[in-house]
């Protein structure tokens, strides 16, 4: 009985652990060590002798259960085209490297939709729906009711908590602040007030229409809404290389020069994301990007805006190829304030040396398209086609000649020296190294020193350059040309300094009527006039509008159509896969 019992109790805790034993006889060949008598030369003795012996014995075998595989984190890595971040402060954030990151960590009060920036798609975003307008005493209300239960991210020590009004009033001054935002001209003239913890107002001195108030609370630029909390906990300095917002990924770690990590946020208010997360890799190198991506290493590239490459990228069979928008448009700017280019004779000159469409080829269409105002009319109203252009002889076709005598007779027979720096990023480095080309056609001799894209726009912003390259996209008219052509924009000395660089204050009047104007046909003329009056002085070169170039794997979706994006990347959200 005894027996038995202690069988029954065996076999039950075998069974707890999950695993069964038994013995299995097994014949083995062991050596031992035997002590045998022998006769040697007629004597009997004893010696002690090693010898194999074959065995059958008993072998333990333990079975256990099967153990289940562990799933591997699905990590979307992206092969961006750039040397290092700038800064991951959304407020700060104005290369594409930048925008790209925070454009997945970061709100709203409104947004625009996933993979379509056009301003009749934009939805709600941490508010609840479309705010309410109305005039009080003269000035411009608009009223935003917040979601409920939205979360900031956690910060170290700091739990996530709940973001309310206070948040977005913190955040929306602090993109009006210019020590702590670039894009603080945008909010000039606004006031903003916590009502309660989920109603915000926001109170303009100027009234303005849907069309240019939207994208200034909208997830772009000084509208992605920061976390006061985290702000504060962190620092300034701190929050630029580690972010806490309230978007699909949270910042998990950031090493320089080669990646910033993400992870999904499990409390996002639209669901957890179908990702684990997010690599976004520094790789300025397209032969390596290109490299990573065939090998399996890298799910996303970015391209380069070059129709061959579209081309032999697309002859890959596991890889698609994504060209899109928006337009990024491509600007020369010339700096009015250093000599010789405050002479506006030199500054012409200079525009006849240049070939739009020399700059075109180096790129290729669709990837590129000539454009000629600084507004591009492809896409936004307010902007000068070819042909009103070419009506007002305004276009500035190249004649070389033309602009040697130009020179001359401005006191420059011989030419001058020019010293500019680029980024690395192609569509910077072509255009400038195409330009010196074209420019030493007249005696123009123009040093081009290579820097990594965020150093460039770091110096630019510091007026090193007396010619500067610029490619960007703005949602609208007023935002172009308040931004590089009102007195205030101007780098360095203007009230709030932002991308001035022609340092050019002819046209703020225009600027500042186009803005007020509530009659959108009158709006579209007065923005006109006031590129007309650029063209004349010719403060700018419109070069080209550039669209986005990127490479995918096939497995990845990115959960919408791509037809324009304003971060500058294809969009990666809380509905993008892997389908491997």
């Amino acid at each position: 009985m005894k027996r038995w019992l202690l069988l029954a109790v065996l076999v039950s805790l075998l069974a707890a652990v999950g695993a069964c034993a038994g013995a299995t006889p097994e014949t083995v060949t062991v050596v031992e060590t035997v002590v045998v008598t022998k006769e040697v030369q007629g004597e009997t003795v004893t010696v002690v002798e090693t010898v194999e012996v074959v065995k059958e014995v008993e072998k333990e075998v333990v079975v256990t259960a099967t153990p289940v595989p562990m799933e591997e984190p699905v990590i979307l890595r992206l092969g961006q085209n750039a040397a290092d971040l700038g800064s991951l402060d959304p407020h700060f954030a104005t290369s594409t490297q930048d925008r790209s990151v925070v454009d997945m960590i970061f709100n709203g009060l409104l947004r625009y939709k996933p993979g379509d920036g056009a301003f009749d798609k934009m939805e709600p975003d941490l508010a609840e729906d479309f705010p309410e307008m109305e005039m009080v005493d003269g000035k411009q209300v608009w009223t935003f009711k917040l979601r409920q239960g939205v979360k900031c991210h956690p910060a170290g020590k700091l739990e996530a908590y709940e973001l309310t009004a206070e948040d977005v009033v913190y955040s929306l001054e602090k993109a009006a602040n210019p020590d702590r935002s670039a894009y603080a001209g945008e909010y000039t003239g606004m006031t903003f007030e916590a009502v309660d913890d989920y109603t915000v107002k926001i109170t303009l001195e100027q009234p303005l229409s849907p069309v240019l108030f939207y994208p200034k609370v909208a997830n772009y630029s000084g509208g992605f809404i920061v976390c006061k909390k985290a702000v504060e906990a962190l620092g300034d300095d701190k929050f630029k290389t580690h972010p806490v917002g309230t978007g699909p990924f949270m910042f998990e770690s950031y090493s320089p020069q080669e990646k910033v990590v993400l992870k999904a946020n499990p409390d996002y208010f639209r669901g957890k994301p179908k990702l684990d997360g997010v690599e976004m890799r520094y790789i300025p190198d397209i032969s390596s990007r290109e490299a990573g991506l065939l090998a399996g290493e890298l799910d996303v590239i970015n391209g380069i805006p070059d129709i061959a490459w579209v081309d032999r990228m697309k002859n890959e069979g596991n890889v698609t190829v994504d060209v899109f928008g928006v337009g990024e448009v491509a600007t020369v700017h010339f700096n009015t304030s250093k000599p010789p280019l405050d002479n506006p004779e030199v500054r012409k000159a200079l525009a006849y040396a240049l070939d739009r469409d020399e700059f075109l080829a180096l790129f290729g269409e669709p990837i590129a398209e000539n454009v000629y105002s600084p507004v591009p009319a492809k896409f936004l109203a307010g902007g000068l086609t070819k042909e009103e252009v070419e009506e007002l002889g305004l276009a500035y076709d190249v004649d070389r000649e033309k602009a040697k005598q130009m020179l001359a007779d401005a006191g420059y027979p011989d030419g001058f020296d020019l010293e500019v720096i680029t980024s690395e990023m192609t569509g910077y480095r072509r255009i400038y190294e195409s330009m010196q080309a074209q420019l030493a056609e007249i005696g123009v001799n123009m040093k081009v020193n290579v820097v990594d894209h965020s150093t460039m726009h770091s110096q630019i912003r510091k007026d090193v350059n007396p010619i500067v390259v610029y490619i960007a996209w703005r949602p609208n008219a007023d935002v172009y040309l308040t931004r590089f052509f009102h007195s205030d924009s101007i780098v360095v000395t203007g009230a709030k300094p932002d991308t001035n660089f022609s340092h050019y204050d002819k046209i703020d009047d225009l600027i500042e009527q186009a803005r007020g104007e509530t009659d959108a046909e009158k709006q579209v003329e007065l923005w006109k006039e006031a590129q007309i009056k650029i063209l004349e002085d010719m403060v700018a070169y419109p070069l080209q509008f550039q669209q986005q170039v990127y490479a995918r794997a096939n497995y990845v979706d990115y959960g919408h159509d791509l037809v324009s994006v304003f971060a500058l990347y294809p969009g990666i959200t809380e509905q993008t896969t892997l389908n491997k």
